[in-house]
């Protein structure tokens, strides 16, 4: 198995962009606006060579990954010891949606992320190879490979390779279902296809047994650093390509303002606000309750989904979860970590009104009188055209060409 490989750049703390202040948090998305509407003029895409220099090619290296990035997108970072190749990124899209890779052969990694949904699956809660229902959504992977943390509440997944190793191993809730028995079988159904052991020979040269876990997580992984999405009508109109409605212009204005205070966790290029590049120096990992629930009154989210508590037991982080990235939000419902709303319309109702308050069931209390709940959630006063107006800019984030793009479909025959 591969170890864990955390970021050479300081990972600050979760708590410590809790309680920015106003001036700094207006600061640092009037950045990120800028940055959107300025910086990405040059053009709608970029060759950008690695940033690390490439080694001289010798017989058997696998092909150099050249990125075509958006315009104004930095770098991603690679983690030096699974360096991006053509060969790897093939046969990595071949392993994502290959259902043998699962334990039973009935599911694969597309099989919960879906290309014409962002590569999510339009479900409330996931669902394993072997039925078990899992407490939480399957997150988008566009531009995962900008996350600092990867999943909606463990700030340990820090990379794509040790991320893989949770639906490929884990046991509680079964992903994929691979275990300690049936391991060798899987690997042996995959080397028993002629497809794939020149792949695995090109990805990983001068290996004796290429066909091994460690280098499906390596591939697999590369090919998700390639899921860019930032080719939307709204990055065509920051490169003055296309113009935007009335309506999608005073969606703008609300969302990047201090009415609606939108861009407070969704600010950055990626419109989320856990970002991390070839270039980042410091990293923030802010993860944010923000008052979906408070079961009885006691605090409490329900079992299995209490956020960073399950990983810290500090009672300040129960409830808190990542904010996900906006892009692609018209086509990845149901929304919040667990699906509970299921419209754009709804998610704008709940932060206007500061949060939730459920007054039966087994869920029952005020979200809205959480001691945890984030400073930046409070009740916002929006009219129906205001509301109408930030549901017409966030569809504008829509990249129709990523969720369609040949390169990220399934290679397999349709009949497969």
């Amino acid at each position: 198995m591969i170890a864990a490989q955390r970021p050479t750049e300081t990972l600050r703390p979760p708590g410590l962009r809790r309680h920015l202040n106003g001036m700094l948090i207006a600061g640092l998305a009037a950045s990120a606006l800028v940055m959107s509407l300025v910086a990405c003029g040059g053009g709608g895409t970029s060759v950008v060579d690695s940033a690390a220099p490439t080694p001289a090619q010798h017989p058997g290296t696998p092909a150099a990954w050249t990125w075509k990035l958006p315009s104004g997108f930095p770098v991603p970072k690679v983690p030096e010891g699974n360096p991006m190749s053509e060969a790897k990124v093939d046969l990595g899209r071949y392993l994502f949606y290959d259902r043998r890779l699962s334990g039973n052969g009935t599911q694969a990694c597309a099989s919960c992320h879906h290309q014409d949904k962002a590569f999510t699956d339009g479900r409330a809660l996931a669902l394993g190879s072997t039925g078990q229902l899992h407490p939480r959504g399957a997150q988008s992977l566009a531009n995962a490979v900008y996350n600092a943390t990867l999943t909606w509440a463990n700030p340990s997944l820090v990379t794509l390779e040790k991320q893989m190793e949770v639906p490929l191993f884990s046991e509680d809730p079964v992903e994929m279902g691979i275990h300690d028995g049936n391991q060798a079988e899987v690997l042996a159904r995959l080397a028993a296809d002629p497809l794939y052991g020149p792949k695995f020979a090109a990805a990983f040269p001068g290996q004796a047994q290429p066909i091994a876990w460690g280098s499906v997580i390596q591939a697999i992984s590369a090919f998700q650093r390639t899921l860019i999405s930032g080719h939307s009508r709204y990055d065509q109109y920051t490169q003055g390509k296309t113009p935007l409605t009335p309506a999608e212009e005073r969606g703008m204005r609300l969302f990047f303002g201090e009415k609606a205070e939108c861009f407070h966790c969704h600010g950055s290029f990626n419109f989320n606000d856990q970002v991390v590049h070839a270039s980042s120096r410091i990293v923030e990992t802010p993860f944010h309750n923000t008052g979906l629930y408070n079961l009885g009154g006691s605090g409490n989210f329900p079992p299995g989904n209490q956020g960073l508590f399950e990983f810290t037991a500090q009672a300040t982080d129960r409830g808190l979860f990542r904010a996900p990235s906006l892009r692609n939000v018209e086509v990845t419902a149901p929304y919040m970590h667990d699906g509970s709303i299921a419209t754009l319309e709804g998610v704008l109702d709940f932060y206007a009104a500061g949060g939730r308050s459920l007054p039966s069931g087994p869920y029952a209390g005020d979200g809205r009188q959480h001691p945890n709940k984030s400073d930046l959630i409070t009740l916002i006063r929006l009219d129906a055209q205001e509301k109408a107006d930030l549901v017409a800019f966030l569809k504008t984030l829509t990249d129709h060409d990523f969720l369609t793009h040949p390169q990220f479909a399934n290679p397999f025959p349709a009949t497969r």
